[in-house]
């Protein structure tokens, strides 16, 4: 039996005390809770109060509760899969996305014509409501079952220049790139990445625990004077994985000319 004598409300006082006991190593990483009737015992405290102390452990991301099977310490083992903001070229002149999980389609490419949003607009440097193709893609990593949201957009003034990605707004991120190399754009890239909380239909498609917020990356391709040209947005739960740049000395005249 464990003494509850802090104070606030009495359910934050049992999370306090379960906090501290999984803190300790007490209860384990992926290991079952004790029952809800033992926790009434352990803290002699009614059902109402264990069941809210877990939801506020819930809320604070510390427990997972399965349905039918109970509720268990969140794992806090390291991200699976890594993400490598490097883009490469082979010697034959295709693209390659180094560090990327071997990404499976969960279902097929979803296309369709939208309108830049404040926040697209800015960054491909539009006004807003701008037409765009779009075409988004629900991923999953096979090796760790890790999913992954993907979105395309494509201004169609780049769609004007070059047209196979009118033609083909579902093309892959590399085929994409190939393509506007060969319009004669050099490219370059400028990526973004936040941490926010999911909205419910990423937390149903990406399978997110209970207080797991997502990693937004954004990556905007850039040509011919560093014009934005097509924009990628990820979004990927935050507990699955981690971000990983390579980072190489730039020129000083370079950086200014970007500037």
């Amino acid at each position: 039996m464990s003494e509850i004598q802090r104070p606030g409300a009495l359910y934050q006082q049992v999370a306090a005390a379960i906090r501290e006991a999984i803190l300790s190593g007490e209860f384990a990483p992926d290991s079952l809770l004790p029952s809800e009737a033992q926790l009434m015992n352990r803290y002699e405290v009614s059902r109402p109060t264990v069941r809210n102390a877990i939801a506020a452990l819930r809320a604070e991301g510390l427990i997972d509760v399965r349905h039918g099977k109970g509720s268990f310490v969140r794992s806090d083992s390291r991200p699976v899969v890594s993400l490598a903001g490097h883009v490469g070229r082979t010697s034959g002149g295709r693209f390659v996305l180094y560090g990327v999980a071997e990404w499976q389609q969960v279902e097929e490419p979803s296309t369709y014509r939208t309108h830049a949003t404040e926040a697209t607009a800015h960054l491909l440097e539009l006004h807003a409501e701008e037409a765009l193709f779009g075409c988004d893609r629900l991923l999953i990593d096979p090796a760790t079952g890790t999913r992954a949201m993907h979105r395309m957009l494509i201004p169609f003034t780049t769609a004007e220049v070059v047209p196979e990605l009118a033609e083909a707004p579902d093309a892959d991120p590399a085929t994409a790139y190939e393509l506007l190399t060969k319009a004669g754009h050099k490219l370059w890239w400028s990526e973004t990445v936040r941490a926010r909380m999911p909205l419910p239909d990423e937390r149903t498609a990406l399978r997110l625990p209970d207080a797991t917020p997502v990693l937004h990356q954004s990556r905007v391709t850039c040509g011919t004077d560093d014009h934005a040209l097509m924009l990628e947005e990820l979004r990927i739960g935050a507990d699955r994985a981690q971000l990983a740049y390579r980072i190489t000395a730039e020129k000083e005249t370079a950086r200014r000319a970007r500037a």
